[in-house]
């Protein structure tokens, strides 16, 4: 830092009164020069961040049936954002102290905007979505295709698989190649953003604001993933193609399971927003005066320094307002003087001396099945409110976002409240980590039992609670040249039998109701069905759809009680990690969260939702995106893989409180032993302290 600029800060903290000496009138020409103004553009940056990472999550099942990828796929899709994030968060602590951090969350802000404009290129690219793919290019969609006509008049659209082309699957690989890049882009251009800025503020902060301000810091950031599953709600409510809309527009309704949302739409507005958000960065400086506040608090230490209270030793306020924290860490100021190479090689030692402390080996544990268990349900939960309880994306995102997300917030404050009243310790901490992980795994019981089996499909599930395969088509149907890769479903309300499409129940005509607000279809003259119909268009209603708001109500008390651990959880670490190795504890802690948790939680659960499947799409000769799943398969395996985490967290901390137990009744019988007398003390203190030392 320049000398001007050193001598103008220490001006504005001697002075009284917080009026600035004349050397200070350089050193604050802007209003960049101010931590409380840096909070507030950090924290718009961060929200608007978690908005445009988390809105993936929100539209994720939109994604699999504009470009028929399997849950697996998605899965995979979504944990490439901690790819890209985990491949540089190491770095950060070696880089902390030697760059401009305020430009390098711009440039990390920047990155993440160019990432989510990166998400959209696939719609552009695309050809418009067409629902229904048995139509031939040339024919409205909804129209002869998908009914019931001899074969001699039949039309004969070729079947999707025949009409692919070298050229149609190669565009399909590039779309879903750009969907893999723009999220390894997101998560880098996030490494710079959350510790660069925290370490910011706890630098150029008074030392008794600094817990505030991060706390306000949080506060409003946690908000951005409820708003990110709030824009979704909205623009899932769009259709896909709302810039390219066909001629005499569409059929389809936001119930109808064809129905495609603007997901790439919410990309651009988050975008936008983060664009917004990075350009104040790029005028704060890389250092700035410590704030005003702190002179009554200096004066207070200068008061005690002066009566002899603290003679021969450095307060907190005569150090340097430029030494930040990392400086002031021994082991911090190791790495800063190591260079890249000696840093790369020390690390795995410090990493794997940190792993030897059992108390921060389970806590991170722990954490990690706690972290298992937010990404499935952060990812999958909207596509299992859908197909569970027949409810659309946009009202599946706006439960969760009005519900879980702002319970989960205040399962967080209660959290943070209950340590600091309460004054707990580790003992105690471990305690409520452990009941509040009890509590969570009851609330979640009853979720296995809400729900309904699969209703009947023809052609695909005879019965409701058989073991589910193909089976065969009913005969009524069999003078109809039906495609056999269609998807056009349509309900028999008397019986609730869906059918793949209005063909495969024998209906030959098709009417249109129009209202006042919407337009209804109805199929008719089916022979399949009593009476002849009419029967309308789309799948039928769940038996189960009035349990959705209990359903989420459960989902949204366990996440409070899962939240209300998050501190303890953290304090754990904090109080039982020494102090020379917080900074990097915590660094390895997130590594570990996002190798062990965030990464492989999506492709799991993916892969358990895909195993539930009873009949794909076909593209190109490949399964796509799952029409049907068993519905009693997926609620057992999507509810039990959130079970066996959480019995995982629960078994972690029991083992904590163990540990913590047996040190605490060693360190009774120590002190016991050492009261006998000064002589023993001395001779039993020698040797045990050794072995202590070199241990850690």
């Amino acid at each position: 830092m320049p000398d001007k600029e050193t001598k103008a800060m220490m001006g504005t903290e001697v002075t009284p009164r917080g009026k600035a000496s004349p050397d200070s009138k350089d050193s604050r020409p802007s209003v960049f020069h101010n931590i409380k103004l840096f909070l507030l553009c950090h924290s718009l940056l961060q929200l608007s961040q978690l908005m445009i990472s988390g809105y993936l999550k929100s539209s994720i099942s939109t994604v699999e049936k504009r470009f028929g990828l399997s849950s697996q796929t998605s899965g995979l899709l979504a944990a490439f954002n901690e790819v890209g994030n985990t491949a540089f968060i190491v770095f950060v602590s070696y880089f902390g102290s030697r760059v401009h951090r305020p430009r390098m969350i711009g440039y990390g802000a920047v990155l993440v905007a160019l990432a989510g404009l990166l998400m959209t290129v696939p719609h552009f690219i695309s050809e418009p979505y067409r629902y229904d793919h048995t139509s031939p290019e040339d024919m409205p969609q909804d129209f002869k295709a998908s009914l019931c006509l001899p074969t001699t008049s039949a039309p004969t659209p070729a079947p999707s698989n025949g009409s692919c082309s070298s050229y149609t699957e190669a565009r399909h690989l590039t779309v879903v190649g750009i969907l893999f890049l723009a999220q390894t882009l997101l998560g880098v251009g996030t490494v710079p953003i959350q510790p660069f800025g925290i370490s910011y503020i706890d630098d150029f902060a008074h030392s008794s604001n600094s817990p505030l301000y991060l706390g306000i810091l949080f506060a409003l950031t946690m908000t951005g993933p409820g708003l990110a599953y709030g824009l979704g709600s909205l623009m899932l409510r769009l259709y896909v193609d709302i810039d390219r809309m066909p001629e005499g527009g569409i059929s389809l309704t936001t119930k109808d399971p064809r129905w495609v949302g603007a997901w790439w739409l919410g990309f651009l507005i988050a975008a936008g927003l983060v664009a917004l958000a990075a350009i104040p960065y790029f005028f704060f400086p890389r250092e700035m005066p410590k704030e005003k506040h702190e002179l009554h608090f200096r004066r207070k230490v200068l008061a005690i320094a002066s009566s002899g209270v603290s003679k021969g030793r450095d307060t907190p306020s005569e150090r340097s307002p430029g030494d930040s924290p990392e400086k002031q860490d021994g082991l911090a100021q190791v790495a800063a003087d190591l260079t890249v190479i000696q840093f790369i090689k020390v690390f795995p030692r410090v990493l794997l001396r940190t792993l030897r402390h059992p108390i921060f080996l389970l806590v991170v544990l722990a954490q990690v099945c706690k972290s298992s268990t937010a990404a499935g349900l952060a990812i999958f939960l909207p596509k299992f409110l859908e197909r569970q309880f027949s409810v659309t994306a946009s009202y599946a995102n706006l439960l969760i976002g009005g519900l879980s997300c702002p319970m989960a917030i205040l399962g967080m404050v209660v959290g943070g409240a209950l340590v600091k009243c309460l004054h707990l310790g580790p003992m105690r901490c471990s305690i409520l980590c452990l009941l509040g992980t009890l509590f969570c795994l009851l609330l979640g019981l009853p979720l296995f039992f809400m729900g309904c089996s699969t209703h009947q499909i023809a052609g695909i599930l005879h019965q409701p609670g058989t073991q589910p395969g193909p089976g065969l088509f009913p005969g009524c149907m069999e003078p109809c040249s039906c495609p056999s890769d269609g998807f056009n479903p349509v309900c028999d309300p008397s019986t609730h039998v869906e059918y793949i499409t209005p063909c495969h129940a024998g209906c030959a005509s098709r009417v249109v109701q129009e209202t006042l607000d919407k337009s209804q279809v109805f199929y008719t003259n089916c022979s399949c069905v009593v009476g002849g119909g009419p029967v309308p268009a789309g799948s039928c209603d769940s038996a189960c759809s009035h349990l959705v708001l209990p359903f989420m109500l459960l989902v949204s008390l366990g996440a409070t009680v899962a939240c209300v651990t998050h501190t303890p959880s953290f304090m754990l670490i904090l109080r039982e990690v020494k102090k020379e190795d917080k900074t990097l504890a915590l660094g390895i802690q997130f590594m570990l969260l996002r190798v062990l948790a965030w990464m492989p939680s999506p492709v799991i659960h993916g892969s358990a939702i895909d195993t539930t499947c009873v009949h794909w799409a076909q593209r190109c000769g490949h399964r796509a995106v799952c029409r049907y799943y068993d519905h009693d398969l997926f609620r057992n395996r999507f509810i039990g893989l959130q079970f066996f985490y959480r019995i995982g967290a629960m078994v972690c901390f029991a083992l904590v409180l163990v540990v913590l137990w047996q040190q605490d009744k060693e360190a009774g019988t120590k002190a016991a032993v050492c009261s006998s007398g000064p002589q023993q003390q001395l001779l039993l203190s020698g040797p045990e302290k050794k072995p202590e030392d070199s241990r850690v």
